[in-house]
């Protein structure tokens, strides 16, 4: 085969895609060269990206020269590419994936550990992205968002000359460039908690579909999972009609044999996101099934009860709120402290400290302890690590999955030889201490009780959540569940106690107000 000619826009990220392609050709015995082509993208830097006439303002050059056969193929961020091809042009190959995470770069005198993203309140943030800006004030109503452009190096720059106090960025243009940000804080963001753009993280080389023999060379540089889960998330995107500019995250990932994907879309960047779960066996369909959830004809739940207290300015209230669905708030039992002094001497050699709930965080912080400095903490969900936050404390280990077994299997990785305190409520079920190595030590420290209320009033909510099993067990000693109602469950020992009775139930992916509220916006009102 003749020398290929590879076309590539001309900022930092991209050439390293180009050549990371042009290596892995060579690594297949075809040799290349890259010409660097101007986008309308490049050109224009003084327009936010929604202003732009049009779509493809990133790659319709390049597809203009691949037709005109002055390149043999284009590398292209998939991200960037329109979802319709033009009439001649194909995608031959989608290599592996990198991380789709988001990075949250913060100037280190803007950090505030105790808020949620570790941003100070008010802090302004730079992005020119539409799906970026609606989650983050989403998350936080408070922060200030700034338009910023530029490539990779420029961005970063302009945080370091402090033009803003943080900036977001994909993970995998930081990593792939090799640049060192440490001089900031780095706040990762996990796909499930802060859903990326579809196919973020993901290359794609296009072709001309006549060019046969190069299609089937390029074969071994493709990688037929990372194609069946973008293909999800931008089959998504094609579905709505939406460009780059839309407020649009979406997120696909085969785990266990099913396809788990994250949706989170928003009417504009300034409304509240709505947030999607779902998990099925197969891709055939599913973007299909995803887009009808967010049909605006769609019937929802007009009420929904969970059993727990929520704040008036709580993600999961702000969620049902901004959808019309009223929240009825709650708590079926109280908790009360049984140990008012700790014995600090305990404390001593402790590594890690894992909280199972948020109380077990705030009544273990009402012992004033004293910590070695080399103590870690380990939570399960965001909830329990945004109570840790505000003790002034980050989560080393977050179980974010709804699956308790799965989270305990996960931390015990983290704890071979190691001594784990566990303050937890007297009557918890204890599962991730069963699961822990035969080698970490356990320091059991019952701290608080839980007593369930009398004579609970029965809910006439569309949906009931119910947040432990104490509160199953004090709703239903006086309630029947009425025809209709539907039940979410937060975590597996929850719903064994709706398994025990024979009652259907959701089980969010995450035990949190995010997770929740994906949960609540999957269910079918008949």
């Amino acid at each position: 085969m003749k020398k290929l000619t590879i076309g590539t826009r001309g900022s930092e990220l991209a050439l390293w895609q180009a050549n990371h392609i042009k290596n892995e050709l060579a690594g297949i015995g075809l040799e290349a060269e890259i010409k660097i082509i101007k986008t309308q993208g490049d050109k224009i830097l003084n327009l936010r990206l929604d202003k732009l006439e049009g779509k493809g303002f990133f790659t319709k050059e390049l597809e203009e020269e691949l037709l005109g056969g002055t390149i043999d193929l284009a590398v292209h961020c998939l991200k960037d590419l329109p979802t319709a091809h033009p009439a001649g042009l194909t995608i031959a190959a989608i290599p592996a994936r990198e991380e789709a995470t988001e990075y949250l770069l913060i100037l280190k005198d803007c950090v505030d550990f105790s808020q949620k993203l570790s941003l100070k309140k008010g802090a302004m943030v730079g992005t020119s992205s539409n799906r970026r800006k609606a989650q983050l004030l989403g998350l936080r109503a408070d922060l200030e968002i700034e338009d910023l452009r530029g490539n990779v190096p420029t961005r970063i720059q302009k945080l370091r000359d402090e033009d803003f106090d943080a900036i977001m960025l994909a993970k995998a243009g930081i990593k792939r460039l090799g640049l060192d940000v440490s001089e900031f804080h780095v706040e990762e963001l996990e796909p499930t908690e802060f859903v990326p753009a579809p196919a973020q993280g993901a290359l794609a080389i296009q072709i001309r579909e006549n060019d046969t023999e190069l299609f089937a060379a390029l074969q071994q540089l493709h990688d037929p999972l990372t194609a069946e889960e973008v293909g999800v998330e931008r089959k998504v995107l094609g579905l709505f009609e939406g460009g780059c500019h839309m407020p649009l995250g979406c997120y696909c990932k085969k785990e266990d044999g099913e396809f788990e994907v994250w949706t989170s879309k928003a009417e504009t960047a300034d409304d509240f996101p709505e947030r999607l779960f779902l998990r099925a066996e197969t891709t055939e369909g599913l973007a299909e099934k995803i887009v009808a959830k967010f049909d605006k004809e769609r019937k929802k739940p007009a009420k929904v009860f969970i059993s727990r207290e929520i704040g008036e300015h709580s993600y999961f209230r702000r969620a049902l709120e901004s959808n019309n669905i009223e929240v009825e708030g709650r708590s079926l039992i109280r908790t009360f402290p049984i140990v008012t002094v700790l014995d600090q001497f305990i404390l001593k050699n402790i590594d890690w400290i894992f909280f199972s709930s948020r109380n077990s965080v705030a009544y273990f912080f009402q012992l004033n302890p004293s910590l070695p400095k080399k103590t870690q903490f380990g939570v399960v969900g965001r909830g329990s690590e945004d109570a840790l936050r505000k003790f002034g404390h980050l989560a080393n280990f977050v179980g974010a999955s709804g699956d308790i077994i799965e989270v305990a299997e996960d931390f015990a990785q983290l704890v071979s030889g190691k001594n784990v305190l566990f303050p937890r409520a007297q009557d918890s079920l204890q599962t991730i201490q069963k699961s822990l190595p035969a080698d970490a030590k356990i320091i059991d420290l019952p701290i608080y009780e839980t007593v369930t209320e009398e004579n609970i009033d029965q809910s006439y909510a569309d949906v009931l959540i119910f947040t432990s099993p104490s509160n199953v067990d004090a709703y239903f000693a006086d309630n029947l569940l009425e025809p209709g109602q539907q039940v979410i469950a937060i975590g597996n020992s929850t719903g064994k106690k709706f398994d025990e009775m024979g009652v259907k139930y959701t089980l969010p992916y995450s035990p949190d107000e995010i997770g929740l509220s994906e949960a609540v916006f999957g269910i079918e009102i008949r």
